[in-house]
């Protein structure tokens, strides 16, 4: 396997992290590739990725796997060592992020003088253990694969979009935001719920198919009472909230679902009237925007001052500075549905 060109990282767009780096779907095979992030359904679609390129180019490639928490001195030598028979090989270190001395010593060394017919895979899951053999990958321009996880609501929807996209499938905004509320907390399922409405519909995918499929879990999210707290729908909030509680849902996620849906408004009223750039630079995607302009008709800034208060409030209190979480993320939903029409 000859050595591929070493590569600059970029930007990545799509279903990519916002990290700097390669999507998944875009690394090729080079004799070093760092696939880094905490995202697990991101890295082993890297893997898998580098694995199946090089099986394509060779199908009888040996492929080693080595985990590094439990790696002996010497070990990375051994598997990349020229072979009789010039045998394309790829070599995948586990969990690099719990590497003995040992591995980081090795890999260092290797790194600076890498084997042609080697591809060497490197996966850290994150943290500062092997900052320096990161590092030194990076100096040198090997590929770098971005896994990090996917926080925002718009990174998850553009992962739907992305994943739709790779089944010559589509949905429309409304879908994709439901099927975000729904499992968005978690890249497989979301990823597996795609692939079930891949599989069980047709044509564009519309809201209804997502809440045929999935309506249950979307009224037992926090995202779903806070938009009807944040409408001033009081009666069906506290529906909401109870159906999810009894369902299992813990409050914390409830209280931050409530406080990240009061910032996208507050975002949203301070750039009104500067103008789409503006608009742009809030990092939004165009639905939750939309969304934000309709809730901040009936939204003074004194009342999503007291919102935000409440919701304060009540993060204190779900973590610990009161013996009844329950009782305080409803009188928040409460207190946030009133807040709406001061």
């Amino acid at each position: 396997m000859p050595t591929p060109t070493r590569s600059s990282t970029r930007s990545p767009s799509g279903a990519r992290s916002a990290a700097p780096g390669l999507g998944w779907d875009e690394v090729e095979l080079a004799s070093v590739v760092l696939v880094a992030g905490s995202e697990g359904l991101l890295a082993d679609r890297a893997v898998e990725r580098l694995v199946g390129l090089a099986r394509e180019r060779d199908a009888g490639v040996e492929v080693t796997r080595l985990d590094a928490a439990d790696y002996g001195s010497g070990t990375l030598g051994v598997v990349t060592s020229p072979s009789l028979f010039a045998e394309d090989r790829v070599v995948v270190v586990e969990s690099v992020e719990r590497a003995t001395d040992e591995l980081l010593t090795d890999a260092l060394a290797y790194v600076a003088a890498p084997q042609e017919d080697v591809v060497l895979v490197l996966r850290h899951g994150g943290g500062q253990r092997g900052k320096k053999l990161l590092d030194t990958v990076r100096a040198a321009r090997w590929p770098v694969v971005a896994c990090e996880a996917l926080k925002k609501d718009s990174d998850k929807s553009a992962f739907v979009t992305a994943e739709l996209r790779r089944a010559k499938r589509r949905a429309d905004a409304k879908a994709v935001r439901a099927l975000v509320d729904a499992v968005g907390s978690d890249l497989r399922e979301l990823a597996a719920a795609c692939a079930q409405l891949v599989s069980d519909t047709t044509g564009i995918i519309g809201e209804a198919a997502v809440e045929r499929y999935y309506g249950g879990r979307i009224e037992a999210t926090g995202f779903r009472v806070a938009d009807a707290a944040i409408e001033g729908d009081a009666g069906n909030a506290v529906a909401l909230l109870r159906h999810a509680l009894a369902t299992g849902v813990d409050p914390v996620p409830i209280v931050a679902a409530l406080g990240a849906k009061l910032r996208t408004l507050a975002k949203v009223a301070a750039v009104r009237g500067r103008g789409s750039g503006a608009v742009r630079d809030l990092g939004l995607a165009p639905w939750q925007v939309d969304r934000a302009q309709r809730d901040l008709a009936r939204w003074t800034p004194e009342g999503l001052a007291v919102a935000i208060s409440a919701v304060a409030q009540a993060d204190a209190e779900v973590k610990g500075e009161s013996r009844d979480a329950q009782f305080a993320v409803e009188r928040a939903v409460l207190r946030v549905a009133a807040a709406g029409s001061r």
